[in-house]
């Protein structure tokens, strides 16, 4: 990498935006096009201006610089590796869980992160944001369903969109009598912390609803003075926090920055919710860790932390079968696979799809 990062101020959205900023050395000029061809690019000036580029490994750059891995993948990767496609009874819905939907209203993100399980259907090709038509059909899917008790709005990222489209989808969704709870799942806090204005917080707020924001942050250093302020100002505006970490390999598959992360994340006002074990998305088993390393890992934080700090280890069960925290719900058996029982009782196994130096 080079020696020296210059000063950013603007989004880079591709390899010569990297080699530019001094994120990537020139010689890797061909194998960043190549990885932007398949997979889009995008850094944040707060994101670029974390990544220390005298640390080979560090946390940061390994989440947002493109990687030649990227381009292998593994025979069990899936490009739609939950089963987003197989529950979507109308565009941008996701019906997965009886009382629950996501609504992916946005196509863009304001950084791509590279491990990302949704990284086929995300990107600016993907068009910015759900358009009217669908919009509309997806509210009607909503409105007809009346065991649809949240509404979970994600994509890419919805807090993307102007503070007077988050408007216009609170009040649109608020109107729905049956529909209790709108979550908005976010990395702009911590990635593009300046877009949280009062604007922006004030569309978020509903008089007849309650709505909560679920916050994707891997790594303590990510919560920068500007994001905590941006937390803040959320949560001060009576809007809940919870956060979403994924567990990834050389960015924070050990206990002492697990418990870094969640400690800050209760100071800050934040409820650890969910850690994430790796999607079998395309070009990411060299993020992947072990399900036993995983467990390893909670065992520890559980011994060092207040519950209040603990998240639940879940993994998302490829083919659409949903979430099951794996500290409770499975074994191993002899093959070494997975055992894994699913919210209906139906066994599933599951082989850990990583490469060799994921295994501890």
């Amino acid at each position: 990498m080079a020696a020296e990062i210059k000063r950013i101020t603007r989004k880079l959205t591709s390899g010569d935006d990297l080699i530019a900023a001094g994120l990537m050395p020139r010689a890797a000029s061909s194998l960043l096009s190549e990885v932007g061809a398949r997979y889009a690019i995008a850094l944040t000036p707060t994101i670029a201006s974390l990544i220390d580029t005298g640390n080979p490994n560090d946390p940061i750059a390994r989440q947002f610089l493109p990687d030649g891995r990227e381009l292998e993948t593994h025979p069990a990767e899936r490009s739609d590796p939950i089963g987003d496609i197989i529950k979507s009874p109308a565009p941008g819905i996701v019906h997965r869980y009886p009382d629950r939907v996501l609504l992916k209203i946005a196509s863009v993100c304001p950084v791509y992160c590279r491990f990302c399980f949704r990284r086929e259907m995300v990107g600016p090709e993907n068009g910015e944001a759900l358009s009217a038509d669908d919009f509309a059909a997806a509210l009607d899917y909503i409105r007809r369903t009346p065991q649809i008790w949240e509404v979970i709005l994600t994509g890419g990222d919805p807090l993307v969109l102007s503070p007077r489209r988050i408007r216009e989808v609170t009040q649109a969704l608020s109107d729905v009598s049956h529909v209790k709870v709108l979550r908005w799942h976010t990395r702009v806090p911590v990635v593009d912390p300046e877009r949280i204005t009062d604007e922006l917080v004030d569309a978020l707020r509903t008089t007849n609803k309650t709505a909560f924001v679920g916050l994707h942050t891997n790594h303590v250093r990510e919560l920068t003075d500007a994001a905590r302020s941006a937390i803040a100002k959320l949560v001060d505006a009576g809007i809940p926090l919870v956060s979403q970490t994924v567990l990834l390999r050389g960015v924070n598959d050990d206990a002492d920055t697990l418990e870094g992360l969640m400690r800050a994340l209760v100071e800050n006002r934040v409820k650890p919710y969910y850690l994430h074990h790796g999607d079998l998305a395309p070009g990411t088993a060299h993020f992947r860790t072990t399900i036993a390393r995983g467990q390893e890992l909670m065992r520890e934080l559980r011994r060092r932390l207040s519950g209040l700090a603990l998240p639940t280890y879940v993994l998302d069960l490829p083919g659409a079968y949903g979430k099951v925290p794996l500290d409770s719900y499975s074994s191993f058996d002899a093959r070494g696979r997975t055992r894994i029982h699913d919210a209906h009782g139906r066994e599933h196994f599951y082989d850990d799809c990583c490469t060799a130096a994921d295994t501890p």
